[in-house]
């Protein structure tokens, strides 16, 4: 019997695929940071020390990425890409959410930096305001990276055996176990943080923005600007008390969209746009 082509195939990635994703995520990060928690000396000789700007960092971080698309080009091909990127795209939005993004975060950081006794936004380095731009647009192409397989892949699997509630607490813990390698790292911001707030903070951003996801159909656009504000660098750091107030926004963020987040009808539930076939 033939074996079915790749380009006769539907571009519908299998709930299967999400195994390989996860495999693929920490595969990546753990080892390339295990490298440097194992053997320092070793790894600094190799590569140089690391730090949040460092090549090895950023493919830790792009790992997600990574392994979503080697997942779409597996299953889809190239056309099956450039049908799941048409994602990004999707720009309709409510003004709620637009607000929420824009404002409602950065006033997350900033309460929370004062009630732990810091100031309202974080200190300018010497350099001047112009390196927090860049680091700014740096930080655009670093967190937000990562949507392409949290929001990108992840989701809509899960989202077709669970509710989207649970679809996005599955997401945030799995991203907040992720991260612990970082915390390992003397060199990068996650050294001075607390890993159980952290991961608390991961899983309720995930909640977060699992409505934010379903209600603008599976747009990349929003989550990463999403993500984007979270590594603000012109926010002051505020954990542990950002978790707290976040924890607070969710619960009535839940309640509001209880009616989408506790079924599964109306969720995205696939990876690439239905109606789109790889041709290839």
């Amino acid at each position: 019997m033939p074996i079915q082509s790749r380009s006769t195939l539907p571009a519908r990635i299998p709930s299967s695929a999400l195994v390989a994703f996860v495999g693929i995520t920490f595969l990546i990060t753990w080892g390339l940071i295990g490298v440097y928690i194992l053997f320092p000396e070793t790894a600094a000789a190799w590569f140089g020390a690391i730090s949040g700007s460092h090549p090895v960092f950023f493919l830790a971080t792009w790992s997600p990425a990574t392994a979503a698309f080697v997942i779409l080009f597996f299953y889809a091909g190239t056309s099956g890409i450039r049908a799941f990127l048409s994602r990004l795209f999707l720009w309709r939005c409510s003004a709620g959410w637009v607000v929420f993004i824009l404002i409602g975060l950065p006033l997350v950081f900033v309460l929370g930096s004062l009630l732990k006794g810091g100031p309202m936004l974080a200190p300018l380095p010497p350099a001047g305001v112009g390196s927090v731009v860049a680091l700014l647009f740096m930080m655009l192409v670093l967190g937000p990276m990562e949507e392409f397989g949290w929001r990108g892949v992840a989701q809509p699997l899960l989202q077709r055996h669970m509710t989207p509630l649970w679809a996005g607490a599955l997401i945030g813990a799995t991203w907040g176990l992720w991260h612990l390698p970082a915390f390992f790292l003397s060199s990068t911001v996650f050294a001075d943080w607390n890993f159980l707030a952290f991961f608390v903070g991961n899983l309720v951003l995930a909640v977060l923005v699992t409505p934010l996801f379903n209600q603008t159909q599976g747009s990349l656009l929003w989550p990463m600007l999403f993500h984007w504000q979270l590594i603000n660098p012109f926010w002051p750091d505020a954990q542990p008390w950002d978790t707290g107030i976040l924890v607070a926004v969710a619960v009535i963020v839940v309640w509001w969209n209880r009616d989408s987040l506790f079924r599964r009808e109306g969720a995205v539930t696939e990876v690439i746009p239905a109606g789109q076939h790889s041709g290839d």
